[in-house]
Protein backbone atom coordinates (compact mmCIF):
# COMPACT_ATOMS: atom_id res chain seq x y z
CA UNK A 1 0.00 0.00 0.00
CA UNK A 2 2.85 2.65 0.58
CA UNK A 3 4.19 2.00 -3.23
CA UNK A 4 0.75 2.91 -4.31
CA UNK A 5 0.49 5.47 -2.03
CA UNK A 6 3.63 7.36 -3.14
CA UNK A 7 2.08 6.63 -6.91
CA UNK A 8 -1.45 8.12 -5.85
CA UNK A 9 0.77 11.73 -4.38
CA UNK A 10 2.70 11.63 -7.49
CA UNK A 11 -0.18 11.45 -9.63
CA UNK A 12 -2.28 13.85 -7.84
CA UNK A 13 1.05 16.45 -8.11
CA UNK A 14 0.78 16.08 -11.88
CA UNK A 15 -2.37 18.05 -12.33
CA UNK A 16 -5.89 19.20 -11.58
CA UNK A 17 -7.91 16.30 -9.88
CA UNK A 18 -11.21 16.80 -8.34
CA UNK A 19 -11.77 13.60 -6.51
CA UNK A 20 -10.16 10.03 -6.27
CA UNK A 21 -12.66 7.17 -5.72
CA UNK A 22 -11.42 4.42 -3.51
CA UNK A 23 -12.75 1.13 -5.85
CA UNK A 24 -11.51 -2.00 -3.90
CA UNK A 25 -14.24 -5.08 -5.28
CA UNK A 26 -14.40 -7.40 -3.83
CA UNK A 27 -12.41 -6.62 -0.29
CA UNK A 28 -13.30 -7.39 3.51
CA UNK A 29 -14.63 -3.88 5.21
CA UNK A 30 -11.05 -4.13 7.15
CA UNK A 31 -9.15 -4.04 3.53
CA UNK A 32 -11.30 -1.21 2.29
CA UNK A 33 -10.95 0.89 5.82
CA UNK A 34 -7.35 0.31 5.69
CA UNK A 35 -7.02 1.44 1.98
CA UNK A 36 -9.23 4.83 3.19
CA UNK A 37 -6.47 5.52 6.58
CA UNK A 38 -3.83 5.42 3.93
CA UNK A 39 -5.06 6.90 0.97
CA UNK A 40 -7.25 9.37 2.17
CA UNK A 41 -4.39 12.01 3.82
CA UNK A 42 -2.55 11.84 0.90
CA UNK A 43 -5.51 12.43 -1.25
CA UNK A 44 -6.63 15.32 0.82
CA UNK A 45 -3.17 16.85 1.27
CA UNK A 46 -3.23 17.46 -2.74
CA UNK A 47 -7.17 19.09 -2.39
CA UNK A 48 -8.54 16.10 -3.39
CA UNK A 49 -12.20 14.62 -2.47
CA UNK A 50 -11.66 10.74 -1.40
CA UNK A 51 -15.29 9.09 -2.70
CA UNK A 52 -15.85 5.56 -2.05
CA UNK A 53 -17.10 3.12 -4.07
CA UNK A 54 -20.39 1.45 -3.09
CA UNK A 55 -20.03 1.40 0.65
CA UNK A 56 -22.26 4.68 2.44
CA UNK A 57 -21.94 2.70 5.60
CA UNK A 58 -18.06 2.52 5.22
CA UNK A 59 -17.40 6.12 3.33
CA UNK A 60 -19.48 7.45 6.68
CA UNK A 61 -17.42 5.24 8.84
CA UNK A 62 -14.49 6.48 7.75
CA UNK A 63 -14.85 9.80 7.06
CA UNK A 64 -14.95 9.64 3.22
CA UNK A 65 -15.85 13.22 2.08
CA UNK A 66 -18.48 11.31 0.19
CA UNK A 67 -19.82 7.93 -1.98
CA UNK A 68 -20.63 6.93 -5.31
CA UNK A 69 -23.56 4.31 -5.62
CA UNK A 70 -24.75 2.17 -8.55
CA UNK A 71 -27.99 1.48 -8.99
CA UNK A 72 -27.80 -2.15 -7.07
CA UNK A 73 -26.12 0.00 -3.92
CA UNK A 74 -29.06 0.84 -2.39
CA UNK A 75 -31.00 4.39 -2.24
CA UNK A 76 -29.68 7.81 -2.35
CA UNK A 77 -31.89 8.26 0.24
CA UNK A 78 -30.18 5.75 2.66
CA UNK A 79 -26.73 6.69 1.69
CA UNK A 80 -27.55 10.23 2.39
CA UNK A 81 -28.88 9.57 6.25
CA UNK A 82 -25.44 7.54 5.92
CA UNK A 83 -23.30 10.11 5.08
CA UNK A 84 -24.88 13.48 6.32
CA UNK A 85 -26.07 16.58 3.97
CA UNK A 86 -22.55 17.78 3.12
CA UNK A 87 -21.58 14.82 2.03
CA UNK A 88 -20.91 14.54 -1.94
CA UNK A 89 -22.99 11.88 -3.50
CA UNK A 90 -22.96 10.39 -7.33
CA UNK A 91 -24.80 7.99 -8.55
CA UNK A 92 -24.19 5.56 -11.68
CA UNK A 93 -27.47 5.93 -13.89
CA UNK A 94 -25.56 4.39 -17.80
CA UNK A 95 -27.61 5.40 -20.66
CA UNK A 96 -30.95 6.70 -18.69
CA UNK A 97 -31.72 9.80 -18.45
CA UNK A 98 -34.69 9.02 -16.68
CA UNK A 99 -32.30 7.37 -14.21
CA UNK A 100 -30.50 10.82 -13.88
CA UNK A 101 -33.50 13.24 -13.36
CA UNK A 102 -34.69 10.73 -10.82
CA UNK A 103 -31.28 11.06 -8.56
CA UNK A 104 -30.98 14.79 -9.44
CA UNK A 105 -34.16 14.91 -7.86
CA UNK A 106 -33.77 12.67 -4.79
CA UNK A 107 -30.65 14.95 -4.22
CA UNK A 108 -27.30 13.57 -5.90
CA UNK A 109 -24.86 15.51 -5.97
CA UNK A 110 -23.72 14.53 -10.13
CA UNK A 111 -24.71 11.79 -11.92
CA UNK A 112 -22.40 9.23 -14.01
CA UNK A 113 -23.35 7.96 -17.65
CA UNK A 114 -20.85 5.03 -19.35
CA UNK A 115 -19.61 3.07 -20.06
CA UNK A 116 -18.20 5.19 -23.00
CA UNK A 117 -15.54 2.88 -24.16
CA UNK A 118 -15.07 -1.15 -23.52
CA UNK A 119 -13.55 -1.08 -19.88
CA UNK A 120 -11.52 -4.03 -18.37
CA UNK A 121 -12.13 -2.11 -15.43
CA UNK A 122 -16.03 -3.75 -14.39
CA UNK A 123 -18.50 -5.42 -16.50
CA UNK A 124 -20.67 -2.69 -18.23
CA UNK A 125 -24.36 -3.36 -20.54
CA UNK A 126 -24.86 -0.06 -21.19
CA UNK A 127 -22.89 2.31 -23.92
CA UNK A 128 -24.77 5.64 -23.86
CA UNK A 129 -24.26 7.65 -26.80
CA UNK A 130 -21.90 11.10 -25.99
CA UNK A 131 -25.30 12.99 -27.01
CA UNK A 132 -26.79 12.43 -23.63
CA UNK A 133 -23.80 14.55 -21.74
CA UNK A 134 -24.88 17.58 -24.14
CA UNK A 135 -28.45 16.89 -23.18
CA UNK A 136 -27.78 17.16 -19.57
CA UNK A 137 -25.45 19.94 -19.81
CA UNK A 138 -28.46 22.08 -21.40
CA UNK A 139 -31.63 20.82 -18.87
CA UNK A 140 -30.14 20.12 -15.57
CA UNK A 141 -27.84 22.06 -13.14
CA UNK A 142 -26.39 19.26 -11.13
CA UNK A 143 -22.80 17.86 -12.59
CA UNK A 144 -22.31 15.21 -14.82
CA UNK A 145 -19.52 12.84 -14.76
CA UNK A 146 -18.31 10.50 -17.76
CA UNK A 147 -17.39 7.08 -17.05
CA UNK A 148 -15.45 3.61 -18.52
CA UNK A 149 -12.76 3.24 -20.54
CA UNK A 150 -11.67 6.65 -21.12
CA UNK A 151 -8.38 7.62 -22.11
CA UNK A 152 -6.34 10.98 -22.95
CA UNK A 153 -8.16 10.83 -26.69
CA UNK A 154 -11.04 10.30 -26.14
CA UNK A 155 -11.69 12.34 -22.41
CA UNK A 156 -11.79 16.21 -25.09
CA UNK A 157 -14.87 14.60 -27.06
CA UNK A 158 -16.32 13.50 -23.73
CA UNK A 159 -15.40 17.07 -22.42
CA UNK A 160 -16.69 19.09 -25.33
CA UNK A 161 -19.73 16.71 -25.12
CA UNK A 162 -21.15 18.15 -22.13
CA UNK A 163 -18.76 15.84 -19.38
CA UNK A 164 -18.19 18.20 -16.37
CA UNK A 165 -16.07 15.83 -14.98
CA UNK A 166 -14.13 11.82 -16.67
CA UNK A 167 -13.77 9.26 -14.52
CA UNK A 168 -10.81 7.39 -15.72
CA UNK A 169 -8.88 4.21 -14.03
CA UNK A 170 -6.41 1.80 -16.09
CA UNK A 171 -5.52 4.59 -18.03
CA UNK A 172 -3.82 6.26 -15.22
CA UNK A 173 -2.37 2.85 -13.58
CA UNK A 174 -1.60 1.14 -16.59
CA UNK A 175 0.12 4.08 -18.50
CA UNK A 176 3.25 2.80 -19.61
CA UNK A 177 5.23 6.16 -18.75
CA UNK A 178 3.19 5.92 -15.62
CA UNK A 179 0.47 8.04 -13.29
CA UNK A 180 2.07 10.77 -13.03
CA UNK A 181 2.38 11.53 -16.72
CA UNK A 182 -1.22 10.07 -17.46
CA UNK A 183 -3.09 12.44 -15.70
CA UNK A 184 -0.39 15.38 -17.12
CA UNK A 185 -1.71 14.10 -20.45
CA UNK A 186 -5.64 14.30 -19.29
CA UNK A 187 -5.07 17.61 -17.99
CA UNK A 188 -3.70 18.41 -21.53
CA UNK A 189 -6.44 16.88 -23.40
CA UNK A 190 -9.53 18.54 -21.05
CA UNK A 191 -7.74 22.09 -20.66
CA UNK A 192 -7.95 21.79 -24.27
CA UNK A 193 -11.25 21.34 -24.69
CA UNK A 194 -12.55 23.35 -22.12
Amino acid sequence: MAAFARDLDAALAAGDVAALQIRLKPAEDAAILAAVEVLAPVARARGVAVILNDRPDLAARSGCDGVHIGQSDGALAEARRLMGPDAMIGVTCHDSRELAMEAAEAGADYVAFGAFFPTDTKDTLHRPDPEILTIWQETVEIPCVAIGGITPATAGGLARAGADFVAVSAAVWNDPEGPAAAVGAFNRALTANA
